[in-house]
């Protein structure tokens, strides 16, 4: 099971860290309601996440995975604003750790692992939840969605990673629950694991051929190499 070599783990967050589907579909909601459109249940937002928010807001306009054509330009940027003010709004109370998660990471932290965080949320929420569920100081690096030109799928944040700590793609290990994950790292040519419990579009992670597919997040111990 294990990979040899790793010096270095990049996480996604939502549906990897962190549950947030409670809380990303209240705003989701609240916003469709002020725009007085259909509203919009958890189990849509499970499967429309992924993107980052403007895509999930053009999902929840479209009532569809796949974003309407004819959406309108102005209405998309005004629902998103109302969302990211939901959101923000919303305190993230109904957001939790995922099982195992501060564990885990304090064991890598303790044996010498730096860390990054590599998602497509906007980076505005990112550091404040990592202070919020007391995991910040594991990271080297904070990435969000709109901290480069190009996220996830695309593999610029891993290569950005990999530049800036004198890594080789062998040595970089991308951990995360969507299939975005695993092309970013894949184009990077990094090991990815996968974990089954996130948010995939409603997929199964294995579909995207991930090198190893984990259904508990402390069961990435038996995959890196401890000292």
């Amino acid at each position: 099971m294990k990979i040899e070599g790793i010096q270095f783990i990049a996480f996604d967050l939502d549906g990897t860290l962190l549950d947030s589907v409670p809380d990303l579909a209240d705003a989701a909601d609240k916003t469709m309601q002020a725009l007085g459109l259909p509203g919009v249940t958890e189990a849509q937002t499970q499967t429309w996440i992924g993107n980052g928010a403007e895509i999930l807001i053009g999902r929840a306009l479209s009532q569809s995975i796949e974003l309407d054509p004819a959406l309108d330009p102005e209405l998309h940027q005004k629902a998103l604003v109302m969302f990211n003010r939901f959101y923000r709004e919303g305190g993230h109370k109904k957001t939790v750790l995922y099982p195992g998660v501060t564990e885990t990471l304090e064991t890598l932290h303790q044996a010498g692992f730096p860390m990054a965080i590599v998602t497509n949320k906007p980076s505005q929420f990112v550091p404040h939840i990592l202070e919020e569920y007391g995991i910040s100081q594991y990271f080297t690096d904070v990435i969000g969605g709109d901290t480069f030109p190009k996220k996830k799928p695309d593999p610029y944040a891993l290569h950005w990673l990999m530049e800036k700590h004198c890594l080789s793609c062998s040595e970089m290990l991308m951990v995360g629950d969507s299939r975005n994950d695993v092309l970013a790292a894949q184009a990077a040519s990094c090991y990815v694991v996968g974990l089954t419990y996130g948010y995939n579009y409603g997929l199964p992670i294995s579909d995207s051929h991930p090198d190893r597919v984990l259904d508990q997040f402390s069961q990435l111990l038996d995959v890196v190499a401890i000292a």
